[in-house]
């Protein structure tokens, strides 16, 4: 690996495990996505535009080697048997509220549609600007902006409690003599 390259690949690997991490949420299946996005990288450098930023390339790798894995193992049943699981995901442990209410957070994070999920994690987490991440994502900036809107809506009233409060002021009926 070339001195240029390593400079500014390597900064990067932190920011990648963490987007990595974010989209397929597993630590194991994220560390693999970043090792083949590296390697993606690395073999491909002289394909990259040098005028280009290197940042958005290297993360539209990885989103796109991701959403690859994604589409594959969707289609694929998952099964686990007892003994494969980790023993510390069967039990819950007593948890602060904080910790309740970084587990809504994730909770409504994990729910959101995967298009508007990436653009939060990448504008939000990552701080990528509008047209990097429109440039790892091959979508025009307009597109980012009103993802990012919806994105950041639903979280909101995902974890300000509005989900549920709305839903029952529209539930309940009122009666006319």
């Amino acid at each position: 690996m070339t001195t240029d390259m390593a400079y500014q690949i390597e900064p990067l690997i932190p920011a990648l495990r963490r987007y990595g991490r974010a989209l397929v949420r597993d630590r194991t299946a994220a560390d693999d996505l970043v090792q083949d996005c590296l390697e993606r990288a690395i073999s491909r450098w002289h394909q990259r535009r040098s005028d280009g930023d290197t940042r958005s390339w290297i993360f539209a790798i990885l989103h796109n080697l991701a959403m690859t894995r994604l589409s594959r193992t969707a289609k694929l049943p998952q099964h686990m048997t007892i003994e494969t699981v980790d023993e510390n995901l069967l039990g819950v442990a007593a948890s602060q509220e904080d910790r309740l209410r970084y587990q809504e957070l994730l909770s409504a994070l994990a729910q959101l549609p995967d298009s508007e999920r990436s653009v939060l994690l990448l504008v939000g987490v990552e701080d990528l600007s509008y047209a990097e991440t429109a440039k790892v994502l091959d979508i025009p900036i307009g597109t980012v902006m009103s993802r990012l809107s919806r994105a950041r809506a639903r979280l909101y009233e995902a974890t300000s409690g509005n989900a549920q409060q709305g839903a029952g002021a529209r539930a309940q009926l009122r009666r006319v003599k």
